[in-house]
């Protein structure tokens, strides 16, 4: 039963990467805004569907757990997978925190700018907000990928 989630959540992150190969190939901000946006998006839904594909293999079949608390709900916080999400969540630099700062952002409108005028001319403008350069976002699906394989791997013995 895994690996037909196994499929699904590597269907969707390589359609993710898909996109962010096409950025480079696109020449208007809108397009590669769509492409960013796009890409961002489907690496969300592989996480969730990361998520579904773990509660299935603890024989959860019908469970779509949305959230770290909702899976430790259905498996227990004991189980391996549990304590590697948990690990990655609570390290700022993983694929796993990428994404949370990525979909904060993504689901917010953008913050409102001061304007530029004479008298506040030595402000400097600070760009907040996650990483979304193609690089970042590249290395967070393939920390997704890895991972995701290894449940794979672990699992497909059974």
């Amino acid at each position: 039963m895994a690996s037909q989630w196994h499929s699904l959540v590597s269907q969707k992150i390589f359609l993710a990467r898909n996109l962010l190969g096409q950025l480079e190939h696109s020449d208007t901000v809108p397009t590669k805004e769509a492409l960013l946006q796009g890409s961002i998006e489907l690496g969300l839904r592989a996480r969730k569907l990361t998520l579904v594909m773990i509660a299935r293999v603890y024989q959860h079949k019908h469970s779509q757990p949305d959230d770290l608390e909702a899976l430790d709900e259905l498996i227990g916080t004991h189980s391996p997978e549990m304590t590697e999400l948990e690990q990655l969540a609570s390290d700022g630099r993983s694929w796993w925190s990428h994404l949370e700062q990525l979909e904060r952002h993504q689901g917010n409108p953008p913050v409102t700018r001061k304007t530029v005028s004479n008298e506040n001319v030595i402000a400097v403008a600070a760009n907040t907000g996650p990483d979304r350069s193609k690089q970042a976002l590249e290395t967070t699906l393939g920390a997704m990928k890895h991972f995701i394989d290894i449940l794979e791997d672990r699992h497909s013995e059974w």
